[in-house]
């Protein structure tokens, strides 16, 4: 009897590096392991704090590229240790976070390709990069050259029809032109320029990895309609820039086979390494929505709402995003930088636990009696916030029970109203990340959206999302693709006894609170009038 192939999915989040392990056999669909790492506590002596290296100025956000290099090590010294087979391993893929940028030399193409199994990744890579510290998605320090790309390309309208978005901060775009403009000597030494996913899949199969279309779509580099380098945006970020991307390919592309490194340091064979992906296009595998028509939200160390799209549909306002999906079809995402973070600042601030976080959020009253928090603790993406700052309206500064309200539904409504671009109806949301596992905060999501919630038996979308597309790959015979819902069955669906309900009263008091958020988020921004007004009002209809 032959054994069951598996599928391995690992995802280099901001904070930490997953792994998801999968078998599919007839009659046997399993998920065989599941475990993680934090950077902060896993490898502490690059000194990260959530995974990012903070600098005194809070909009630079960078990490080490052998920060990653390491984790991968770390994490297949762990599934090598029996936790598995890996003798059975048929496939692998990966999900990392989007846009960060790495930039390796002259000398990166060799180390690849003969990485000493006797000694340790970080070490070999350490000589191949041509820049220490890898920009990350944080990062938003790149305003000025978000100008010059949308002038140059004809602006903002033209840039976000042709890529999927508007010029933003933290894209890779922006952040290769700064580089170039701050280091010219650095830049002309670079060979290579790798998203971070296409970073790790290059490290894994000992050779330089292509980029998927889907994580190339968040670069303010690709044409949507082509699937190619834009020349036009190409010209306008940096000199030379073609001759040092990957090229951008289908992301059920192979990138290779394990290198020698994995297969004699851990025991490996030689399985097939599948393009990796962001971690936003994974997560809609990971939670199902291989169609239009559903929606998901990831409660992670950003908040992200995000649902597939047969065709690109662009936000006029210039606040959402369109970029490919794994599925060959286009994802429409809206992101909102203050996440958990945001959530653990206010948690901390009240000197609570976790579980009296949830009891102060159940015990407090739907619509906060008009109390409002904008808690942009990090400069914000959605709506864009350079200089962090939190505001808040008819809020005592004491009020602890308040904020832990005021913050969830703050997340909340802000998702609901930055997400309306997308034209999706929606009557179920399925909730992933971290945050996804409290049930109160998931009641006040589907109360303000006025939609079903469930969750998923895997909290990590992302990972399961590479596992799947490692096995979607490997599924796919004589050129004849493998259907994306049979491919999920069994994985990615909700659990039925997670379902929230939204309670028809609650969602009548957010219908009325929404305008009043609306107006505080344009008054912190310096484009309404003093919200007092309408908060007044909303406390005195009783609401």
């Amino acid at each position: 009897m032959s054994a069951v192939p598996l599928y391995l999915g690992l995802d280099s989040s901001t904070q930490g590096l997953a792994a998801v392990v999968i078998e599919i056999a007839p009659g046997q669909r399993r998920i065989v392991l599941e475990t993680s790492l934090a950077f902060d506590e896993a490898l502490p002596h690059y000194g990260t704090r959530h995974g990012v290296q903070r600098q005194a100025d809070p909009n630079v956000a960078t990490a080490s590229p052998l920060m990653w290099a390491e984790a991968l090590d770390v994490m297949m010294n762990r599934l090598a240790d029996g936790s598995v087979d890996l003798r059975n391993l048929a496939t692998v893929s990966g999900s990392a976070q989007q846009h960060g940028s790495v930039y390796l030399n002259g000398r990166a193409t060799r180390a690849l390709e003969t990485l000493d199994p006797s000694v340790p990744l970080a070490d070999q890579i350490r000589g191949t990069l041509s820049r220490d510290e890898a920009p990350i998605w944080m990062d938003s320090t790149t305003a000025a050259e978000c100008a010059e790309i949308t002038a140059a390309v004809g602006g903002s309208a033209v840039l976000a029809e042709r890529t999927g978005s508007r010029a933003f901060e933290r894209f890779t775009g922006p952040q290769i032109r700064k580089f170039f403009k701050q280091a010219p000597a650095s830049y002309a030494a670079t060979d290579r320029i790798h998203l971070v996913s296409s970073f790790l899949a290059s490290l894994l199969a000992g050779r330089h990895a292509p980029v998927d279309h889907a994580d190339a779509s968040g670069m303010n580099l690709m044409e949507l309609s082509t699937r190619r380098w834009w020349p036009a945006a190409l010209e306008a970020t940096s000199p030379g820039l073609a001759a040092k991307l990957p090229p951008i390919v289908a992301s059920w592309t192979e990138a290779g086979t394990l290198s020698r490194y994995w297969q004699v340091r851990y025991g490996c064979p030689p399985a097939k390494v599948i393009v990796w992906s962001g971690d936003n296009p994974c997560s809609v595998i990971g939670t199902g929505l291989v169609r239009e028509g559903g929606l998901a939200v990831s409660l992670g160390t950003s908040d992200t709402v995000f649902g597939p799209m047969r065709e690109p549909r662009v936000d006029s306002s210039g606040t959402g995003h369109v970029f490919g999906a794994p599925t060959g079809d286009y994802m429409g995402l809206t992101c909102f930088q203050n996440g958990s973070l945001a959530r653990e600042r206010v948690r901390d601030a009240c000197g609570l636990t976790w579980p009296e976080f949830s009891r102060a959020l159940e015990a407090t009253d739907p619509g906060n009696r008009g109390r409002i928090l904008l808690p942009w603790f990090e400069p914000e993406i959605t709506p864009p916030v350079l200089v962090p700052g939190v505001h808040r309206y008819g809020l005592p500064a004491g009020d602890g029970p308040g904020h832990v309200r005021a913050v969830i539904e703050a997340q909340q409504m802000a998702m609901a109203l930055h997400s309306r671009w997308m034209a999706v109806e929606v009557d179920a949301i399925h909730a992933t990340g971290g945050a996804a596992a409290n049930r109160q905060i998931l009641q006040v999501m589907a109360d303000v959206f006025g939609a079903d919630v469930y969750q998923l038996e895997v909290a990590n979308a992302a990972a399961l999302g590479a596992a799947l597309r490692a096995a979607h790959a490997d599924m796919n015979v004589d050129g004849r693709a493998a259907a994306w819902e049979d491919v999920v069955s069994g994985f990615a669906e909700p659990a039925a006894a997670s379902r929230q309900r939204p309670d028809a009263k609650r969602h009548a008091i957010y219908r009325a609170l929404m305008p009043v958020y609306a107006a505080c988020e344009a008054h912190a921004l310096g484009r309404g009038p003093d919200p007092g007004p309408l908060i007044e009002r909303f406390r005195r209809d009783g609401i």
